[in-house]
């Protein structure tokens, strides 16, 4: 192998470790405080036991692929500060729930902050940041952020779609042990079941455009506007 190929499959084998560490949920970007609605739900006693949050889990997804992959996908094969601006914009105007439209920007902030640190050897992540910060006007939503971070660190398209309906149940899962639905072993057991559901719902949705983003769970939605009347809480959304 001559140098050139040699430096070349450096680079890409250190790309793979920046890859996994952004699945990492040691990666301090906040989605721990968000229970996708689960806390409310709990609450109205809409989920009682672990089928209904297996049920609501499904609902979870389903909602994620029709509405947010479209603009992970968007901003992976066009990681750009442009394309990202336009992404992020549409996104605003589509989050008409005020409390996961807050939740995706803390996310999304929060994601952005920390990427911009930890992976140096991509300095248009921290040049981007400190543009759009410097504008006051950007919302930084966590769909097309994640996207754009997939992309300038080398991940194919397929692979953040997937990556992102894996941390959205892996979130789930991780609300539901804390607010004691499920216990850890039963979690992960569950969490590997519906994991062949979650692939079905993955190719159903991914590759489209952000013209064909939709909201399909209507009562997931309900479930999260209500989540900032609740008296008790745990998590932020």
């Amino acid at each position: 192998m001559d140098e050139g190929s040699s430096k070349t499959a450096y680079t890409h084998f250190l790309l793979q470790w920046s890859q996994w560490q952004l699945l990492d949920s040691i990666l301090p970007t906040g989605g721990f405080a968000h229970s996708f609605g689960l806390e409310a739900a709990i609450q109205a006693r809409i989920i009682l036991g672990s089928e209904d949050f297996k049920t609501q889990v499904l609902h979870i997804l389903e909602n994620t692929g029709s509405l947010l992959l479209p603009f992970v996908y968007s901003a992976t094969i066009s990681p750009d500060i442009n394309t990202w601006k336009k992404l992020n914009t549409i996104l605003d105007a589509t989050l008409t729930n005020e409390v996961s439209r807050k939740a995706s920007i803390a996310q999304g902030s929060a994601l952005m902050r920390v990427a911009a640190s930890v992976f140096t050897e991509v300095p248009y992540l921290k040049t981007m940041r400190d543009t759009l910060l410097g504008s006051g006007v950007v919302s930084f939503h966590h769909a097309p952020v994640f996207g754009i971070i997939c992309g300038l660190i080398g991940m194919d398209s397929e692979t953040s779609q997937r990556a992102y309906m894996f941390i959205t149940m892996r979130d789930a899962f991780s609300a539901a042990t804390r607010l004691n639905l499920v216990g850890p072993l039963g979690s992960a057991v569950l969490q590997h079941q519906l994991s062949v559901i979650a692939e079905t719902i993955l190719k159903k949705w991914m590759d489209r455009t952000v013209e064909e983003a939709c909201q399909t769970a209507p009562l997931l939605d309900t479930l999260q506007g209500c989540h900032s009347y609740l008296f008790s809480r745990l998590f932020c959304s």
